[in-house]
């Protein structure tokens, strides 16, 4: 039989290995707008800038393009320009950034169900 300090010490390291990925993914998709932006593009589809801020309400011009530019720069949305005349800009998600989808689906689902909705509408 092993020890109650011996079964301790060996689950620490799957612990340790857990809350470094949620405070990564948590850090990450804490940070204001980056999920509410990826879930809106995976709910249209590729989308340009101006349609993509009616769908994020609130968000400014500036910090938009600064969070695309991130969300690109980790290979979670792809910015594609046409060559038409005037070129047109779209944003899409990757594969990566699809994955991110029924993770935002079962959150959304569990809010839904457990959050109440606060007076300040956050």
């Amino acid at each position: 039989m092993t020890p109650p300090e011996a079964s301790t010490v060996e689950q620490t390291p799957d612990v340790h290995i857990c809350d470094v990925s949620l405070r990564r993914a948590f850090g990450f998709l804490g940070k204001r707008w980056n999920g509410v932006i990826l879930a809106t593009i995976g709910a249209r589809g590729p989308v340009g800038f101006a349609d993509l801020k009616r769908g994020v309400t609130g968000i400014t011009d500036s910090m938009l393009s600064d969070r695309l530019t991130e969300l690109a720069s980790i290979n979670l949305v792809v910015r594609s320009v046409t060559t038409a005349k005037p070129p047109a800009v779209t944003y899409a998600l990757t594969e990566e950034g699809k994955r991110l989808l029924p993770v935002f689906d079962q959150l959304a689902r569990w809010a839904h169900d457990n959050l109440r909705e606060c007076p300040s509408g956050a």
